[in-house]
């Protein structure tokens, strides 16, 4: 079946871009300066101690050792334990990292499963709104070509892709929540909390939306069967819907599923200035803390994410226009 050696051939090359990125973070990891043995047992901790918890965690094997061990637990659906956060929930772990005290230390995925929920929801309430901001302006631009509704279309998109995100996330926090007192802003406390960051998020990722959808639009409608269309006595609304949306519908789903698969790996900004609770925030931390168990399980986890919507949108695709092949 086509489908079936779509998938088997997909995953295969997915399987080998979740292992690229793993031994590429890996190596990075260890090669940059700083000891995280270090951070663990403290700046005070004499240089014998030091060694001897490197040692029995395994830190002064070599490289390729190391990654032999780590991805042996990744196939094993284990990917380590965090060097600093003990399985109590604490921020910052405690003072033993032994093999007998391996327990106390929290799983990598757990920390995750944890956090990604909260991502997810964010980066899903983030593409709505930017679809709700969007579609409109790029169908309406779409539909008018070089006047005044494309050329307002452009303006907008490239006024809201020069916007740094972290400097509009603050300026709305501080105009939407602490001057109106519409919409919280920092941490998490319930769904209220995802709306400010997920607005934000959508105003980056709308100016993208809107140009694919005006120059997807615009080409449909100077398409030949549109004017077939018109002689078969079809309105215009029926042509905008049954021939140019559905026609637009391909690039776009291409361009929301790499927007979406950046946006699990990529609000580590917006996470850090709303102190949101997620994958981003987790992000940060971990490499504040030099947490090399939790970097690489967050990098494995976002690359194989990647893939699978990438998949998923390449289906979905075909499932729209036939004519794509697998």
């Amino acid at each position: 079946m086509p489908i079936l050696r779509f998938l088997v051939r997909r995953l295969f090359q997915g399987a080998i871009i979740v292992f690229l990125v793993s031994a590429l973070i890996f190596t990075l990891l260890r090669i940059v300066p700083g000891d995280p043995v270090r951070l663990m047992a403290g700046g005070m901790a004499p240089e014998a101690l030091i060694e001897q918890i490197a040692t029995e965690m395994g830190l002064r094997d070599p490289i390729y050792e190391q990654f032999g061990r780590y991805v042996g637990g990744v196939l094993q659906g284990d990917l380590g334990q965090s060097f600093v956060r003990p399985a109590n929930g604490a921020a910052v772990g405690g003072a033993s990292f032994d093999d007998s005290t391996r327990s106390e230390r929290a799983k990598v995925l757990d920390l995750i499963a944890q956090t990604a929920p909260k991502t997810i929801q964010l980066a899903l309430l983030a593409m709505v709104f930017a679809l709700i901001i969007a579609v409109p302006i790029g169908v309406w631009g779409g539909l008018n070509p070089g006047r005044l509704p494309d050329r307002l279309a452009l303006y907008l998109s490239s006024v809201l892709v020069s916007l740094p995100n972290f400097w509009l996330g603050i300026v709305l926090a501080l105009l939407l929540s602490v001057k109106l007192n519409l919409l919280p802003a920092i941490g998490y406390k319930g769904f209220a909390y995802t709306i400010l960051p997920a607005f934000v998020l959508a105003l980056e990722i709308a100016p993208f939306i809107i140009r694919n959808l005006s120059v997807s639009v615009a080409g449909v409608m100077g398409q030949n069967f549109i004017d077939i269309a018109r002689v078969r006595g079809l309105t215009r609304n029926q042509i905008i819907f049954r021939h140019a949306m559905k026609n637009s519908a391909v690039p776009l789903l291409n361009l929301l599923g790499v927007q979406f698969s950046m946006l699990l790996g990529g609000v580590l900004v917006i996470e850090f200035i709303f102190d949101y609770p997620g994958l981003g925030l987790l992000t940060i931390n971990a490499v504040m803390q030099r947490d090399f168990p939790l970097i690489q399980g967050i990098a494995v986890v976002t690359a194989a994410a990647f893939v699978l919507i990438n998949i998923v949108v390449d289906l979905l695709a075909t499932t729209i226009d036939p004519r794509l092949d697998y």
